[in-house]
């Protein structure tokens, strides 16, 4: 199928993937832990400091949260789509939540602590001053906030521009 924009179909087309993100292991409680102790700056110059020691220190645990974020009944990812955000587990990717591209006109990043060693952060959807969907712990958060509002954008205007046709027609 010819795109005239490639990535930008028609609503009544089939959905395609756009980008698929793994959260980093800032996602829960533990690993921001790890992060929050491999943040520590204080020390001699910027080498020698209590966080760099602990970060040393704790790569068995942090390997421990990473590999077991993996394991077949927990991992998930999250994958965007021409039509939708999706939150999928396993690892066949069954779906297990997501908001659709027209049902957010805002996104808002929070860091939490810990959360800005990994980098990584909290992306929340909103709808005016409604939080539609959250999803925790994506790596780089801003710039797949800005792929997220492309394709919130490019789908909003394919469909505005459909709907008046198909109004035209009627």
């Amino acid at each position: 199928m010819k795109q005239a924009i490639a990535g930008v179909v028609a609503p009544d087309q089939a959905e395609t993937q756009i980008m698929t993100v793994w959260p980093s292991i800032g996602a829960i409680a533990p690993g921001r832990w790890v992060g929050s102790m491999c943040g520590i700056r204080a020390g001699v110059g910027n080498v020698l400091t209590i966080g760099n020691l602990m970060a040393a220190a704790l790569i068995p645990f942090a390997l421990l949260l990473f590999f077991g974020g993996l394991a077949p009944g927990v991992c998930r990812r999250y994958t965007l789509t021409n039509r939708r955000l999706l939150v999928r587990k396993g690892l066949s990717g069954v779906d297990e939540r997501w908001v659709s591209l027209d049902n957010f006109d805002a996104i808002e990043i929070k860091v939490l602590p810990g959360q800005e060693w990994f980098p990584c952060g909290e992306m929340i959807f909103r709808k005016g001053p409604l939080e539609t969907f959250r999803i925790s712990g994506v790596p780089h958060p801003e710039s797949f906030k800005q792929t997220c509002l492309k394709a919130q954008r490019a789908y909003t205007s394919v469909r505005k521009v459909t709907q008046q046709q198909h109004a035209a027609t009627a």
